[in-house]
């Protein structure tokens, strides 16, 4: 998926969406994108943010040539029960200040669903946000989520509430009630 013209959310001429992956942002590029989500976050994005957003595919939106949103979509290994899932966990969602509001972020979330679909078994996130994601078809987990570390798998209820998955093909049938496990990482595991 190279890029996507006018499409779901557009607010006119002069809006894209683009899908490339990480080797293929050069390093302005990436500052750019960077210096949006350390202003959408206000702050509250670290290095260890900035690094689970890398190596994947990213999904960047412009107006007029100037980055509006942005999402990452990274593979993970992430269980549910006892089966082993190929997934696109999706990091670094973010929209300008100045044009929250005006769907450059729905469109972000539509091309990432794409991304999810086309190149994963299931799509896996986190956030506290649950209503902009349930309109592009993410689901609330219901289980228990835990991590899985050098000391064996470990239970995080305080992430249990925001966890959110995209059922794709593959996972259509999955059931929501289990036990989702990831591997730990710095900074949040989820």
């Amino acid at each position: 998926m190279g890029s996507g013209g006018e499409g779901a959310g557009d607010v006119g001429a002069g809006a894209d969406v683009r899908v490339l992956p990480t080797a293929e942002l050069i390093p302005a590029a990436l500052a750019e994108v960077r210096e949006l989500l350390e202003r959408s976050f206000d702050g509250e994005f670290g290095d260890d943010d900035w690094q689970h957003a890398l190596g994947g595919w990213h999904v960047v939106r412009r107006v007029d040539h100037v980055l509006v949103a942005h999402a990452s979509v990274v593979e993970r290994r992430i269980d549910v029960d006892d089966r082993a899932w190929r997934v696109g966990y999706v990091e670094a969602v973010a929209t300008a200040p100045e044009v929250q509001g005006q769907r450059h972020g729905s469109a972000v979330l539509h091309a990432v669903g794409d991304v999810v679909r086309d190149r994963f078994e299931l799509g896996v996130l986190s956030t506290g946000r649950w209503a902009f994601y349930v309109r592009a078809g993410w689901e609330r987990w219901r289980g228990t989520s835990w991590v899985r570390g050098a000391a064996g798998r470990v239970r995080t209820p305080d992430d249990d509430d925001g966890i959110m998955v995209l059922r794709t093909g593959p996972s259509a049938g999955l059931d929501l009630g289990g036990e989702i496990t990831c591997d730990d990482r710095a900074g949040d595991p989820w």
